[in-house]
């Protein structure tokens, strides 16, 4: 019942050079070609900044193996450059379709195993500190985790909730 095409000169030109970039941080060596071992670095990496427990890390790589799958990066083969931006326009089409069936989000279960492990003293919330904590992790500017926690925190309680970090994922992504 969809009959959604992908179309490259629909995406601004912003857009192209942001996915390429985001494609760049995660081909760690640089061999235009994402990995799926590369994409398991993440979650070893928050491992090394939080007192993340075995579980919690393995419930994080199931997610992201699980998630970039979806994303079109095969366990053995991966996923070339050239293919990414598709793939993503193509997961975000997908994903708006499980919405619409009521089926449960990949982007929810992604952000669910990194709230987890991001949530550090267990007050079930997500305070700016403890987003700096997943930035640093991804290598990206702490500074960011600021502009990044305003606009997830659509409440304004000082805190972020599960749902708000699911938005925020569903932005990035």
């Amino acid at each position: 019942g969809n009959d959604w095409k992908f179309n490259v000169e629909d995406l601004h030109p912003k857009m192209l050079s942001r996915l390429y970039k985001r494609f760049d941080t995660f081909d760690l060596d640089s061999d235009e070609k994402m990995e799926m071992d590369e994409i398991l670095y993440w979650p070893d990496r928050m491992r090394q900044l939080v007192n993340a427990t075995d579980e919690q890390v393995e419930k994080m790589r199931e997610a992201v193996r699980t998630f970039f799958f979806h994303k079109g990066v095969e366990p053995v083969d991966g996923l070339k450059r050239e293919d990414w931006v598709e793939a993503n326009r193509v997961f975000a089409e997908a994903e708006r379709e499980r919405e619409r069936r009521g089926e449960p989000s990949l982007i929810a279960m992604l952000s669910n195993a990194y709230y987890d492990v991001l949530d550090d003293d267990g007050d079930g919330t997500v305070d700016v500190d403890e987003l700096k904590t997943m930035m640093k992790a991804f290598d990206v500017p702490q500074e960011a985790a600021y502009t990044f926690f305003e606009k997830a925190d659509t409440d304004n309680s000082g805190a972020l909730e599960r749902p708000e970090l699911v938005h925020l994922f569903r932005k990035f992504w």
